[in-house]
């Protein structure tokens, strides 16, 4: 049998089209048609027409903080439980990182902690937090409103991580489109690919022209190079955002199989003593289930990790839930603001395979093996 991976890249057959035209026009390099085609696309998708395509979810972050004016001296809440791309464009501004854990409903960033950070941090420095960087963690959409609202009364704006969310509501608006910045990422894990990418909603059209220059390297409307501001080279390539514009025609297929297979996880483990499937909160939460994630009981007779190694020597990929960034060596000395939820989960849970691609007899034969490893009874 194939190995069962967690989540591969899932081509839709219409990429190769893209591709040929962009080959065929000798558009290979970081601008050109279809970059303008595919930020059309996501812009067409996710009502937000001010969408820059960038060559990472990192990129597209820092590129946020940079529009801000983020910068040293200055502090930035940061969701711990989440990726450390989330937090590490902080550090590329010379800015201080503060961690806040998170809630049990959605495992994202707990809206009064983060209330509780920002008045402590005003009185430990005599400063507000410059930024708050709020994640939608495994395409789980965070409590946005709350969030919006606590950043509102202190003056203080929001970047969403939506790397994971592309294609989640909450209350029926995308995620990405809350904050003052919205951020995606088309790496080749996600929901759609562009083999390696990422883009930045912005606000206005002014925000994104001004991104733009950024990206590519801060160069000044003149006849000759000429730079009065640090640049970067993060535009997308035309050759990848082909890619992306193939992958788009597929968005609403590859998000359905999404959550169809988190169902049929859903349905397997209802009953199960010992193992359960992470859902929606509520009516208003529309996760894209990017991973399905379970947690087991501390009554379990494995532990995620032994769980992880079994399904491994079966041929079957699964991943621990990300280790919080407040327990990670590169921010040892980082503020922390915790409440021991993040650091529960990441003992208890376990993300399984999800990819688009996955066939039902795929997820079936998941299923049956963690029912062998860590039986009902």
């Amino acid at each position: 049998m194939n190995d069962i991976k967690l989540s591969l890249p899932h081509a839709g057959g219409h990429e190769k089209k893209y591709i040929d035209e962009a080959l065929a026009d000798n558009w290979i390099v970081p601008l050109g048609p279809h970059v303008n085609l595919f930020e059309k696309k996501l812009g067409d998708y996710l009502d937000s027409p001010f969408i820059v395509a960038l060559s990472a979810g990192t990129a597209a972050i820092h590129l946020a903080l940079v529009m801000l004016g983020i910068k040293p001296g200055d502090e930035v809440i940061c969701q711990s439980f989440t990726f450390s791309a989330s937090a590490n464009p902080i550090l590329y501004q010379g800015a201080t990182p503060v961690f806040v854990d998170s809630e049990p409903t959605t495992w994202n960033i707990d809206p009064e902690l983060m209330r509780s950070a920002i008045i402590d941090r005003h009185a430990k420095t005599g400063r507000y937090p410059a930024a708050i960087i709020a994640v939608h963690l495994y395409g789980m959409p965070a409590q946005m409103n709350r969030i919006i609202e606590i950043a509102a009364e202190f003056g203080i704006p929001v970047v969403e991580d939506a790397a994971e969310a592309l294609g989640s509501t909450l209350g029926g608006k995308f995620c990405g489109t809350f904050g003052r910045y919205g951020t995606l990422s088309f790496n080749g894990n996600k929901i759609i690919t562009t083999s390696g990418g990422g883009a930045l909603i912005c606000p206005t059209s002014e925000d994104a022209g001004r991104v733009l220059f950024y990206a590519t390297q801060a160069r000044e409307n003149r006849p000759y190079y000429y730079h009065e501001h640090v640049g970067y080279n993060y535009r997308l390539s035309n050759v990848s955002a082909a890619i992306g514009c193939g992958q788009m025609d597929v968005l609403e297929e590859h998000l359905a199989r999404r959550r169809r297979i988190h169902d049929i996880y859903s349905e397997a483990f209802a009953s199960h003593p010992y193992i359960r499937v992470k859902q929606n909160p509520s009516a208003e939460f529309n996760s894209n289930f990017w991973l399905t994630t379970i947690t087991l009981s501390n009554a379990s007779p494995v532990t995620a990790d032994q769980l992880r190694i079994a399904l491994a020597e079966r041929g079957i990929e699964t991943r621990l839930l990300w280790r919080p960034m407040h327990i990670q060596p590169v921010f040892a000395d980082a503020a922390a603001y915790t409440n021991g939820i993040s650091e529960d989960l990441f003992s208890r849970g376990l993300c399984l395979p999800s990819g688009s691609s996955l066939t039902d007899d795929e997820v079936n034969r998941v299923i049956i093996a963690i029912n062998e490893i860590c039986p009902e009874k």
